[in-house]
């Protein structure tokens, strides 16, 4: 239940920011998305610089753009996007509203631990409070970027749902320095989707995804090994 509440506060904050949308001028538009790029950038910083094994962040970066490059995760997005502006919202530019809600509410330690606490049944605290953060973030991305954010919250139900049915197992998994070296990672994605909002850099931040879960391997054979 936490994670359909979660998808469902995107959704309808989505729609607000969708009815909030060509109501400001261009300039102030523009203005709106840089602002987003800069605090999205400081989201991820925050996360980056948490507790973590650096060498083990490195190495799942660069195995998993390895695999997201091979996999071509964001050129599979993008041509996944387009089919369903063709389809559904002509002309509304919805890729870069759904990339990004995609990996900024997916991305995350409260993603992980909600979805855990829902799974072994104790309770949806997390999920809520983080159905309330992305809901008041699907406000501000969708007014700027469209209703391409909307539609980021079913990836967010597949992969909560996901952790949720697999929390018996993953639970023995996702130690704290696991979570945590997770994070990091993910922090990195969130600073490079950041800087490309801001004009600064041109990432395929969807190709690094694959290192959240190298990092979760790697994370676990080094606390072994060390």
């Amino acid at each position: 239940m936490g994670t359909l509440l979660n998808a469902a506060a995107i959704v309808m904050g989505s729609l607000l920011g969708r009815l909030m949308q060509g109501r400001l001028p261009d300039h102030l538009s523009r203005q709106g998305i840089q602002l987003i790029g800069l605090f999205i950038f400081l989201i991820g910083v925050k996360m980056a610089i948490g507790p973590s094994q650096p060498l083990v962040v490195l190495f799942s970066l660069i195995i998993g753009s390895i695999l997201g490059g091979t996999w071509r995760i964001e050129d599979r997005l993008e041509a996944l996007s387009r089919r369903l502006e063709q389809r559904f919202a002509a002309g509304q530019g919805i890729g870069q509203g759904f990339i990004t809600g995609t990996l900024l509410f997916c991305v995350g330690p409260l993603a992980i631990m909600g979805s855990l606490q829902d799974g072994l049944r104790q309770g949806i605290t997390l999920l809520a409070n983080k159905a309330l953060l992305d809901g008041l973030s699907s406000v501000a991305l969708s007014s700027s970027l469209g209703v391409g954010v909307a539609l980021s919250a079913a990836p967010v139900l597949v992969y909560q749902e996901g952790i949720t049915l697999l929390a018996g197992f993953l639970n023995q998994l996702l130690v704290p320095a696991a979570v945590s070296d997770m994070t990091a990672v993910g922090g990195v994605l969130i600073v490079a989707m950041g800087l490309n909002m801001l004009g600064m850099t041109r990432f395929k931040v969807a190709d690094l995804l694959p290192g959240l879960f190298v990092a979760l391997a790697l994370s676990a054979a080094w606390h072994r090994s060390f």
